[in-house]
């Protein structure tokens, strides 16, 4: 068991690429601690999580977020892996169209709220020479021609930046920091733009490999930082999409 004995703390972990981490992590002995602002998928997602439990939290508020550290600390006693995760996908429109509030409310939740949970975490990261693993996407590493989600891109290429940032600063404290940027997943945040066969094909298209991804996929490489497997690796970035950043 890779992680046995170890507390996680997955954002967004009620459905998507988080349920799939979550529940790996679960499978391979860790202790799980899922977030959701929907109480009612939490308390789905937690049933089917063996050793985890949820709270509901709304990444934008810093109290909510202490709350999920202070309660994981509380219950389990320690904190060895954050895994920043919850995020949103704005609607597609070019950047003139954009409301300010619309781009405000899609860097609070996509960076900023990785900054509150990370802040949270560090002290207790500090006492168990523990990992953060931050999920990107390869919307952060390059533009795509008609992705008019600038916002989305923006918050993804800083988190980028923020991992090897985190990665330096506290590998004093044998803390390691590692991000992973998907392409295409087979999720609720994607099922919007495949309605049809004919989108179906283009996303899959779209990745050399042939397919889009499934969640479990990203999980597996969450996985490998996670454990000890990659002890001496931090400040990498790693691309899960079936080759799609490298067309």
């Amino acid at each position: 068991m890779k992680l046995s004995e170890k507390v996680v703390v997955v954002t967004g972990g009620s459905r998507g690429i988080g349920f799939a981490i979550a529940k790996l992590f679960s499978e391979n002995g860790a202790k799980v601690v899922i977030t959701s602002q929907d109480s009612q998928r939490l308390e789905k997602a937690s049933s089917e999580i063996p050793n985890s439990f949820g709270i509901v939290a709304d990444i934008r508020k810093k109290e909510q977020v202490k709350n999920v550290i202070d309660k994981a600390i509380e219950k389990f006693g320690k904190l060895d892996i954050l895994v920043n995760n919850a995020g949103i996908f704005p609607k597609i429109k070019r950047l003139h169209e954009i409301d300010e509030d619309e781009w405000n409310e899609v860097l609070d939740v996509n960076l900023t709220g990785q900054f509150r949970f990370t802040k949270e975490a560090i002290p207790y990261l500090q006492k168990t020479s523990g990992s953060i693993i931050n999920i990107s996407s390869d919307a952060g590493l390059k533009a795509y021609q008609g992705f008019n989600a600038d916002a989305y891109s923006a918050s993804k290429a800083a988190l980028i930046v923020l991992t090897k940032c985190w990665a330096l600063e506290y590998a004093k404290d044998k803390i390691r920091v590692n991000c992973i940027c998907p392409g295409v997943v087979d999720t609720d945040m994607t099922k919007p733009f495949m309605k049809t066969e004919k989108d179906i094909e283009f996303m899959n298209n779209e990745h050399p490999i042939g397919r889009i991804g499934q969640p479990v996929e990203v999980g597996n490489a969450a996985l490998y930082f996670a454990s000890d497997e990659s002890s001496w690796t931090t400040g990498a970035v790693l691309t899960v999409d079936g080759g799609e950043s490298i067309k």
